[in-house]
């Protein structure tokens, strides 16, 4: 049987697959589609965020939050073209302000500002996509 945490080269094959196919994914993604990517991507990490809080995993706890910050400023508020009126402006409202909450969760190591962060998280994903459910792909 194959052990598939501890292979000659030091990664799991399962998560080398997993990794090459969110790599896939992201490539061959729709604009609409990294955008929603991206959101399960930081959901993703403020769940294992809560995790690691519940555990107390604090470098975990830490790397989760600081990836779920990094997908938002680097890759979710650059994307929202700001001169397309008011929504799109509070958007980067919307997301600036998660950020903060994540940061006020690592440094106050108070899990509850992730409660803010997750719900709107779900809202915001949950528009997005009815949004864009039935939008053809290009």
């Amino acid at each position: 049987m194959m052990n598939t945490t501890n292979m000659a080269n030091g990664q799991n094959p399962v998560k080398a697959y997993a990794k090459v196919g969110l790599e896939t994914q992201v490539l061959t993604a729709s604009p609409e589609e990294l955008i929603t990517i991206m959101l399960e991507a930081v959901q993703s990490c403020v769940v294992k965020a809560r995790l690691y809080f519940q555990n107390g995993d604090i470098a975990k706890r830490g790397e989760n939050i600081s990836k779920a910050i990094s997908i938002i400023d680097s890759g979710l508020i650059p994307g929202i073209d700001e001169s397309s009126g008011e929504a799109a402006k509070n958007m980067i409202l919307s997301f600036r302000l998660m950020s903060q909450q994540l940061l006020l969760a690592s440094v106050n190591q108070q899990e509850s500002h992730l409660d803010v962060v997750e719900k709107m998280l779900d809202d915001i994903t949950g528009a997005w996509k009815t949004a864009t459910a039935n939008k053809p792909r290009k």
